[in-house]
């Protein structure tokens, strides 16, 4: 049975990406407007100290289909998708990086994988990651420990591009960090997920936010943390009851 879309909502961290977003958005349409569905774009703004909340502000104005929350200061990636989700109003939400090493143009693919309706999310991996060296091995390390530690098979969970159902989306714990384990979160939920090759590409303008060892430390508590809530997690489905529907 396939997965019923009637809204997609492309929701997208901004963190200091003043230089990439007039790129984004008109790359954002173009895969987008090749669909067959409605859509917006929601941009949350996460602090940024640059000119980046004023362009997203001249993008809404020019095009309806562009939102955008502005947080009072930088939260992190992992406040910027929760309240994404929350917002969002789309029946399916995608996801990516405001850096453009993200490919618009593999949305349609991803979106047609979900739409087969035998998974409710998909996530891409970078089949040839156009990074240093240092940061492809650090990456490798890291999801080889997550992997490890959660039972999961991800090869590439850093990878921002994927498509889920909104309303499980919704439902995922916020805590820092969450955005590094949506795939096992999604699957605590009942979710069945779907990989697929997706392009990358180097960063050409703005400067990257992450360096190679610095988040280590709190990524291995969050690893921990994700660990416990797979093993404490409680899932039931009722069969039968006789409450009312809701007025």
């Amino acid at each position: 049975m396939r997965n019923e879309i009637h809204f997609i909502s492309l929701v997208i961290p901004v963190y200091n990406e003043e230089a990439n977003l007039d790129e984004l958005y008109a790359q954002c349409r173009a895969a987008l407007e090749s669909l067959p569905w409605k859509w917006e774009i929601l941009l949350v703004d996460d602090g940024s100290t640059d000119g980046s909340l004023a362009c997203i502000k001249a993008l809404a104005a020019a095009d309806a289909r562009v939102h955008y929350l502005a947080f009072d200061r930088n939260h992190g990636q992992s406040a910027a998708f929760a309240a994404g989700f929350a917002h969002a109003r789309g029946d399916a939400i995608v996801t990516l990086d405001a850096d453009l090493q993200n490919d618009p143009a593999d949305i349609p693919r991803l979106l047609a994988r979900y739409a087969e309706g035998d998974v409710d999310m998909v996530i891409g991996w970078r089949q040839k990651r156009q990074d240093t060296w240092g940061r492809r091995v650090a990456s490798r390390i890291a999801n080889a420990i997550r992997n490890a530690l959660t039972g999961e098979t991800v090869r590439d969970t850093g990878c921002s591009l994927k498509v889920m159902r909104a309303d499980l989306a919704r439902r995922l714990p916020v805590f820092s960090g969450m955005h590094r384990f949506l795939p096992t979160l999604m699957k605590m939920h009942g979710a069945r997920v779907a990989e697929l090759p997706v392009h990358h590409r180097p960063r050409t303008r703005g400067v990257s936010k992450y360096g190679l060892w610095d988040r280590a430390w709190t990524a291995w508590w969050d690893l921990l943390a994700v660990r416990w809530m797979q093993r404490r997690h409680v899932a039931f489905h009722i069969r039968e009851t006789n409450l009312p529907p809701a007025p």
